[in-house]
Protein backbone atom coordinates (compact mmCIF):
# COMPACT_ATOMS: atom_id res chain seq x y z
CA UNK A 1 0.00 0.00 0.00
CA UNK A 2 2.87 2.30 0.29
CA UNK A 3 2.76 3.26 -3.48
CA UNK A 4 -0.30 5.33 -2.70
CA UNK A 5 1.34 6.94 0.37
CA UNK A 6 1.77 10.73 -1.57
CA UNK A 7 -1.89 10.43 -1.98
CA UNK A 8 -4.19 13.09 0.15
CA UNK A 9 -6.70 11.71 1.96
CA UNK A 10 -9.61 13.32 3.63
CA UNK A 11 -11.30 11.04 6.46
CA UNK A 12 -14.96 12.78 7.83
CA UNK A 13 -16.15 11.78 11.23
CA UNK A 14 -12.27 11.70 12.33
CA UNK A 15 -13.09 12.91 16.02
CA UNK A 16 -14.90 9.83 16.25
CA UNK A 17 -14.20 6.21 17.22
CA UNK A 18 -13.50 4.46 13.84
CA UNK A 19 -12.03 7.82 12.40
CA UNK A 20 -9.70 8.45 14.81
CA UNK A 21 -8.06 5.51 14.45
CA UNK A 22 -7.80 5.47 10.97
CA UNK A 23 -6.57 8.96 10.66
CA UNK A 24 -3.26 6.93 13.07
CA UNK A 25 -3.57 4.09 10.68
CA UNK A 26 -3.70 6.97 7.59
CA UNK A 27 -0.76 8.62 8.58
CA UNK A 28 2.00 5.53 9.65
CA UNK A 29 1.22 4.54 6.11
CA UNK A 30 2.57 7.43 4.76
CA UNK A 31 -0.31 9.65 3.45
CA UNK A 32 -1.14 13.41 4.17
CA UNK A 33 -4.24 12.96 5.80
CA UNK A 34 -7.23 16.11 6.20
CA UNK A 35 -9.26 14.79 9.37
CA UNK A 36 -12.68 16.78 9.56
CA UNK A 37 -15.34 16.75 12.37
CA UNK A 38 -17.50 18.72 14.24
CA UNK A 39 -14.83 17.96 17.43
CA UNK A 40 -11.45 16.86 18.00
CA UNK A 41 -10.52 13.38 19.17
CA UNK A 42 -11.75 13.21 23.08
CA UNK A 43 -8.99 10.60 24.05
CA UNK A 44 -6.15 10.92 22.00
CA UNK A 45 -3.99 13.53 20.00
CA UNK A 46 -4.71 14.59 16.48
CA UNK A 47 -2.51 12.87 14.38
CA UNK A 48 -3.88 14.72 11.37
CA UNK A 49 -1.68 16.99 9.13
CA UNK A 50 -4.93 19.33 8.83
CA UNK A 51 -7.84 19.23 11.79
CA UNK A 52 -11.02 21.03 10.15
CA UNK A 53 -13.79 21.74 12.60
CA UNK A 54 -17.10 21.66 10.15
CA UNK A 55 -20.71 20.68 10.06
CA UNK A 56 -20.91 18.62 7.40
CA UNK A 57 -24.74 18.79 6.95
CA UNK A 58 -23.67 22.10 5.63
CA UNK A 59 -23.15 22.01 2.01
CA UNK A 60 -20.63 25.33 1.54
CA UNK A 61 -18.62 22.93 4.74
CA UNK A 62 -18.77 19.64 2.49
CA UNK A 63 -17.34 21.69 -0.39
CA UNK A 64 -14.65 23.42 1.65
CA UNK A 65 -13.75 19.94 3.46
CA UNK A 66 -13.08 18.18 -0.07
CA UNK A 67 -10.79 20.35 -1.68
CA UNK A 68 -7.48 18.77 -3.31
CA UNK A 69 -7.65 15.46 -1.93
CA UNK A 70 -7.99 11.98 -3.80
CA UNK A 71 -9.72 9.77 -2.07
CA UNK A 72 -12.24 10.17 0.75
CA UNK A 73 -13.03 8.24 3.66
CA UNK A 74 -16.51 9.18 4.76
CA UNK A 75 -17.22 8.10 8.58
CA UNK A 76 -19.33 11.25 9.23
CA UNK A 77 -22.54 10.32 11.08
CA UNK A 78 -24.72 11.17 14.04
CA UNK A 79 -25.47 7.74 15.90
CA UNK A 80 -24.44 6.20 19.20
CA UNK A 81 -25.91 2.70 21.09
CA UNK A 82 -28.44 1.10 20.93
CA UNK A 83 -30.19 3.70 23.42
CA UNK A 84 -29.13 6.71 21.28
CA UNK A 85 -30.59 5.38 17.69
CA UNK A 86 -33.99 4.24 18.69
CA UNK A 87 -34.98 7.82 20.52
CA UNK A 88 -33.69 10.02 17.81
CA UNK A 89 -35.00 8.67 14.64
CA UNK A 90 -35.67 12.11 13.00
CA UNK A 91 -32.78 13.91 13.67
CA UNK A 92 -30.57 10.42 12.54
CA UNK A 93 -32.22 10.31 9.62
CA UNK A 94 -32.05 13.97 8.46
CA UNK A 95 -28.45 14.62 9.73
CA UNK A 96 -26.97 11.66 8.35
CA UNK A 97 -28.54 12.07 5.01
CA UNK A 98 -27.95 15.66 4.47
CA UNK A 99 -23.69 14.67 5.36
CA UNK A 100 -23.83 11.61 2.93
CA UNK A 101 -25.99 13.59 -0.22
CA UNK A 102 -23.36 16.49 0.69
CA UNK A 103 -19.83 14.81 0.65
CA UNK A 104 -20.21 12.61 -2.04
CA UNK A 105 -21.62 15.83 -4.53
CA UNK A 106 -18.93 17.79 -3.15
CA UNK A 107 -16.14 14.65 -3.36
CA UNK A 108 -17.34 14.58 -7.13
CA UNK A 109 -17.24 18.14 -7.68
CA UNK A 110 -13.79 17.89 -6.68
CA UNK A 111 -12.46 15.25 -8.73
CA UNK A 112 -12.28 12.79 -6.18
CA UNK A 113 -11.51 9.06 -7.36
CA UNK A 114 -12.28 6.82 -5.09
CA UNK A 115 -14.83 7.42 -2.19
CA UNK A 116 -15.52 5.09 0.76
CA UNK A 117 -18.42 4.92 3.02
CA UNK A 118 -18.94 3.58 6.16
CA UNK A 119 -22.50 1.55 6.13
CA UNK A 120 -23.73 -0.88 9.19
CA UNK A 121 -24.83 -4.50 9.86
CA UNK A 122 -28.44 -2.09 10.95
CA UNK A 123 -29.54 -2.06 7.00
CA UNK A 124 -30.11 -5.51 7.30
CA UNK A 125 -34.13 -6.66 7.56
CA UNK A 126 -35.85 -6.90 10.50
CA UNK A 127 -37.45 -10.16 9.53
CA UNK A 128 -34.19 -12.14 9.65
CA UNK A 129 -33.37 -11.10 12.87
CA UNK A 130 -36.02 -12.34 15.06
CA UNK A 131 -34.15 -15.35 17.21
CA UNK A 132 -31.23 -15.31 19.23
CA UNK A 133 -29.94 -18.84 17.01
CA UNK A 134 -29.92 -15.90 13.81
CA UNK A 135 -28.84 -17.66 10.45
CA UNK A 136 -25.26 -15.05 9.64
CA UNK A 137 -26.16 -12.37 7.34
CA UNK A 138 -24.98 -12.27 3.64
CA UNK A 139 -24.74 -9.28 1.78
CA UNK A 140 -27.42 -9.67 -0.34
CA UNK A 141 -30.21 -10.26 2.58
CA UNK A 142 -30.43 -6.66 2.82
CA UNK A 143 -33.16 -7.00 0.31
CA UNK A 144 -36.02 -6.96 0.62
CA UNK A 145 -35.53 -4.08 2.80
CA UNK A 146 -36.90 -3.43 6.22
CA UNK A 147 -34.43 -2.06 8.59
CA UNK A 148 -35.19 -1.44 11.87
CA UNK A 149 -34.87 1.76 12.48
CA UNK A 150 -33.79 5.25 10.82
CA UNK A 151 -29.99 4.64 11.11
CA UNK A 152 -30.35 1.75 9.12
CA UNK A 153 -32.69 2.77 6.33
CA UNK A 154 -30.28 6.38 5.71
CA UNK A 155 -26.99 4.05 5.65
CA UNK A 156 -29.35 1.54 3.12
CA UNK A 157 -30.17 5.14 1.02
CA UNK A 158 -25.99 5.89 1.35
CA UNK A 159 -25.17 2.57 -0.57
CA UNK A 160 -27.70 3.35 -3.28
CA UNK A 161 -26.16 6.53 -3.54
CA UNK A 162 -22.32 5.21 -3.57
CA UNK A 163 -23.75 2.42 -6.54
CA UNK A 164 -25.29 5.53 -8.69
CA UNK A 165 -22.50 7.38 -8.25
CA UNK A 166 -20.19 5.01 -9.43
CA UNK A 167 -23.07 4.28 -12.25
CA UNK A 168 -23.28 7.79 -13.40
CA UNK A 169 -20.27 9.56 -12.37
CA UNK A 170 -17.54 6.37 -12.89
CA UNK A 171 -16.71 7.51 -9.35
CA UNK A 172 -14.91 4.29 -7.36
CA UNK A 173 -16.77 3.72 -4.23
CA UNK A 174 -16.21 1.27 -1.85
CA UNK A 175 -18.94 0.25 0.78
CA UNK A 176 -18.49 -1.59 4.53
CA UNK A 177 -21.16 -2.64 6.65
CA UNK A 178 -19.54 -2.65 10.05
CA UNK A 179 -20.75 -4.98 12.68
CA UNK A 180 -20.61 -3.52 16.04
CA UNK A 181 -16.97 -2.54 16.30
CA UNK A 182 -15.66 -1.98 19.01
CA UNK A 183 -11.83 -0.96 21.44
CA UNK A 184 -10.14 1.55 23.16
CA UNK A 185 -10.29 5.26 22.69
CA UNK A 186 -14.14 4.98 22.13
CA UNK A 187 -17.24 6.74 23.99
CA UNK A 188 -17.87 4.56 27.15
CA UNK A 189 -20.16 6.66 28.93
CA UNK A 190 -22.91 9.26 28.45
CA UNK A 191 -25.89 7.45 26.69
CA UNK A 192 -24.32 7.34 22.76
CA UNK A 193 -21.61 4.09 24.36
CA UNK A 194 -22.17 0.50 22.65
CA UNK A 195 -22.90 -2.36 24.50
CA UNK A 196 -18.93 -3.55 25.19
CA UNK A 197 -17.95 -0.26 26.34
CA UNK A 198 -20.94 0.00 28.81
CA UNK A 199 -20.30 -3.43 30.08
CA UNK A 200 -17.11 -2.52 30.55
CA UNK A 201 -18.15 0.61 31.83
CA UNK A 202 -20.37 -0.79 34.35
CA UNK A 203 -18.07 -3.83 35.80
CA UNK A 204 -14.89 -0.88 36.39
CA UNK A 205 -17.17 0.91 38.26
CA UNK A 206 -18.72 -1.78 40.41
CA UNK A 207 -17.95 -3.24 44.20
CA UNK A 208 -17.66 -6.52 45.61
CA UNK A 209 -21.34 -7.84 45.05
CA UNK A 210 -22.89 -5.59 43.07
CA UNK A 211 -25.29 -6.09 39.97
CA UNK A 212 -24.43 -5.17 36.76
CA UNK A 213 -27.35 -3.67 34.75
CA UNK A 214 -28.07 -5.33 31.69
CA UNK A 215 -30.77 -4.09 28.94
CA UNK A 216 -33.32 -6.31 28.23
CA UNK A 217 -33.09 -10.46 29.14
CA UNK A 218 -29.74 -10.23 27.93
CA UNK A 219 -30.41 -12.98 25.50
CA UNK A 220 -30.13 -11.13 22.34
CA UNK A 221 -27.14 -11.79 20.34
CA UNK A 222 -24.08 -9.99 18.52
CA UNK A 223 -20.79 -10.40 16.92
CA UNK A 224 -18.40 -7.91 17.95
CA UNK A 225 -15.67 -6.46 15.51
CA UNK A 226 -12.20 -5.00 17.42
CA UNK A 227 -11.41 -1.72 16.01
CA UNK A 228 -8.05 -2.90 14.44
CA UNK A 229 -9.74 -5.70 12.56
CA UNK A 230 -12.24 -2.65 11.10
CA UNK A 231 -9.58 -0.78 9.98
CA UNK A 232 -7.36 -3.32 8.47
CA UNK A 233 -10.47 -4.18 6.40
CA UNK A 234 -11.48 -0.90 5.14
CA UNK A 235 -7.83 -0.40 3.99
CA UNK A 236 -8.02 -3.92 2.03
CA UNK A 237 -11.73 -2.70 0.77
CA UNK A 238 -9.83 0.85 -0.17
CA UNK A 239 -7.67 -0.83 -2.46
CA UNK A 240 -9.32 -4.08 -3.64
CA UNK A 241 -11.66 -3.94 -7.35
CA UNK A 242 -15.24 -4.60 -5.51
CA UNK A 243 -17.40 -1.81 -5.60
CA UNK A 244 -20.24 -3.53 -3.72
CA UNK A 245 -20.96 -3.52 0.05
CA UNK A 246 -18.91 -5.87 2.35
CA UNK A 247 -19.37 -7.30 5.67
CA UNK A 248 -16.67 -5.57 8.23
CA UNK A 249 -17.48 -8.06 11.39
CA UNK A 250 -16.43 -11.49 13.62
CA UNK A 251 -19.26 -14.40 12.95
CA UNK A 252 -18.75 -15.44 17.09
CA UNK A 253 -21.63 -15.20 18.22
CA UNK A 254 -22.53 -14.03 21.76
CA UNK A 255 -25.36 -13.62 23.92
CA UNK A 256 -25.15 -9.93 25.73
CA UNK A 257 -25.16 -11.99 28.78
CA UNK A 258 -22.35 -13.75 27.54
CA UNK A 259 -20.50 -10.80 26.67
CA UNK A 260 -21.51 -9.23 30.38
CA UNK A 261 -19.58 -12.82 31.79
CA UNK A 262 -17.11 -12.52 29.65
CA UNK A 263 -16.46 -8.64 30.87
CA UNK A 264 -16.46 -9.75 34.19
CA UNK A 265 -13.97 -12.28 34.06
CA UNK A 266 -11.16 -10.20 32.09
CA UNK A 267 -11.87 -7.72 35.31
CA UNK A 268 -11.15 -10.39 38.03
CA UNK A 269 -14.18 -9.84 39.96
CA UNK A 270 -15.99 -13.31 40.62
CA UNK A 271 -18.12 -11.49 42.96
CA UNK A 272 -20.47 -9.62 40.46
CA UNK A 273 -23.70 -10.80 38.96
CA UNK A 274 -26.37 -9.41 36.34
CA UNK A 275 -29.56 -8.18 36.87
CA UNK A 276 -31.92 -7.35 33.95
CA UNK A 277 -33.81 -4.13 33.20
CA UNK A 278 -36.18 -2.33 31.23
CA UNK A 279 -33.98 -1.00 27.65
CA UNK A 280 -34.03 -0.87 24.23
CA UNK A 281 -32.39 -4.55 22.94
CA UNK A 282 -32.75 -3.92 19.11
CA UNK A 283 -32.93 -7.15 16.82
CA UNK A 284 -33.19 -10.46 18.87
CA UNK A 285 -29.66 -11.88 16.80
CA UNK A 286 -27.29 -10.52 14.47
CA UNK A 287 -24.33 -12.23 13.35
CA UNK A 288 -21.89 -11.73 9.80
CA UNK A 289 -21.56 -14.00 7.18
CA UNK A 290 -17.82 -13.52 6.32
CA UNK A 291 -18.07 -15.79 3.05
CA UNK A 292 -17.67 -13.05 1.14
CA UNK A 293 -14.54 -11.22 2.18
CA UNK A 294 -13.09 -13.96 2.69
CA UNK A 295 -13.70 -14.58 -1.28
CA UNK A 296 -13.07 -10.75 -2.37
CA UNK A 297 -10.25 -9.42 0.23
CA UNK A 298 -8.84 -12.98 0.90
CA UNK A 299 -8.79 -11.91 4.54
CA UNK A 300 -11.52 -11.73 7.19
CA UNK A 301 -11.13 -10.16 11.02
CA UNK A 302 -8.60 -11.92 13.36
CA UNK A 303 -8.99 -11.00 16.81
CA UNK A 304 -10.49 -13.11 19.01
CA UNK A 305 -13.30 -11.63 21.08
CA UNK A 306 -10.89 -12.00 24.29
CA UNK A 307 -8.24 -10.44 23.15
CA UNK A 308 -10.43 -7.07 21.90
CA UNK A 309 -12.70 -7.30 25.46
CA UNK A 310 -9.21 -7.22 27.15
CA UNK A 311 -7.74 -3.99 25.39
CA UNK A 312 -11.02 -2.45 25.50
CA UNK A 313 -11.61 -3.48 29.49
CA UNK A 314 -7.94 -2.26 30.52
CA UNK A 315 -8.26 1.33 28.29
CA UNK A 316 -11.63 2.07 30.21
CA UNK A 317 -10.64 0.78 33.71
CA UNK A 318 -7.94 3.44 33.51
CA UNK A 319 -10.44 5.92 32.43
CA UNK A 320 -13.25 5.45 35.04
CA UNK A 321 -10.06 5.42 37.68
CA UNK A 322 -9.11 9.12 36.83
Amino acid sequence: MNDHARQRVLVTGAGGFIGHHLVTDLKQRGYWVRAVDRKYPEFTPVDADEFQIRDLRRWDECLQATIGVDHVYALAADMGGMGFISSNHASILRNNALINLHTIEAARLHGVSRYFLSSSACIYPDYLQTVQDVTPLKEEDAYPADPQDAYGWEKLVGERLCRYYADEFGMQTRIARFHNIYGPYGTYDGGREKAPAALCRKVATAEPGDAVEIWGDGAQTRSFCYIDDCVEGIQRLMWSGYGEPLNVGTSELVTVDELAERVIDISGKPDLSLRHVQGPQGVRGRNSDNARIRQVLGWEPRFSLEEGLTQTYRWIRKQVAG
